[in-house]
């Protein structure tokens, strides 16, 4: 199915103030397993450095919610978003103005040719590469546009499930998608093809998480994509699944796990 036209409906309900921008994005953090394993590899990358001048690019910025969360740690960090679709660089632009967040820009940028030599500490891609067909020319603009001994932090699916395919004669759930996952040892070569010298990878969404993937995304989105009155049933049903979600989302980013369906990345300059 398509997910954008849902994700846009999101949005336009959630951006009629600041405040539920606010919710919204707090929604997502709580919600959204792929931000709980996020902002623990961010967590962990940001010791040390919250009284650093940082610079940071958010490649493929979508909602703007991490750009929200990494400008909200440290007044010494300054972020870049970038995205390729103009209204929602326009509306992040306006949102971000609004509640006077002053460290952070957007800019309409494709990452398949965008870059900014020598400029990041920090280049984070969530949820992006599974959309881009030439990705290793967008890992070679991403280590052309790190600092020396920079990171770059991925998430995207695995081939191991991601995207909802189990066999070759599945297809993605989500059809903006023009691959299925990545091989982790796959994705970690083509990362050092492109210059980096150093990457570690490991598996989320394990036996937890893709349970609570179901629950909290998967069948409200097919609910959403049959009908959207069913945006009137989703508080009750969120009330219901939210607790077991919960738990499954903790005990996914606490654990390790032999294989999953999505994959956690790093890779340094």
């Amino acid at each position: 199915m398509q997910y954008d036209p849902i994700k846009r409906v999101l949005g336009e309900a959630f951006n009629q103030t600041p405040f539920l921008r606010k919710v919204f994005y707090n929604l997502l953090d709580l919600l959204l397993l792929r931000t709980w394993h996020i902002h623990k590899e961010l967590r962990a990358w940001a010791k040390g450095k919250r009284q650093q001048p940082v610079q940071i690019l958010d490649a493929g910025s979508g909602f703007g919610q991490y750009s929200y969360y990494l400008s909200g740690m440290s007044e010494n960090w300054r972020v870049l978003a970038v995205d390729v679709k103009d209204e929602q660089v326009a509306d992040c632009n306006n949102f971000f103005q609004q509640i006077k967040r002053r460290n952070v820009l957007f800019r309409v940028e494709d990452l398949v040719t965008f870059q900014d030599p020598e400029a990041f500490d920090l280049v984070l891609s969530v949820d992006v590469m599974e959309h881009i067909l030439e990705d290793v020319e967008v890992f070679k603009n991403f280590h052309a546009s790190m600092k020396k001994g920079g990171m770059l932090l991925i998430s995207t699916p695995s081939d191991q499930g991601g995207s909802d395919v189990h066999g070759d004669d599945e297809s993605s759930f989500i059809e903006e998608h023009v691959r299925d996952g990545y091989n982790i040892q796959e994705i970690q070569e083509k990362l050092r093809s492109a210059g980096f010298s150093r990457t570690e990878a490991h598996y989320s969404y394990g036996a937890p998480g893709k349970i609570s993937w179901r629950l909290s995304m998967k069948y409200p989105i097919l609910m959403l994509g049959f009908s959207k009155l069913f945006f009137l049933v989703l508080p009750f049903y969120y009330l219901l699944v939210y607790p077991f979600c919960l738990l499954l989302n903790y005990l996914d980013t606490h654990g390790k796990h032999a294989t999953g369906t999505g994959l956690i990345v790093k890779a340094w300059k």
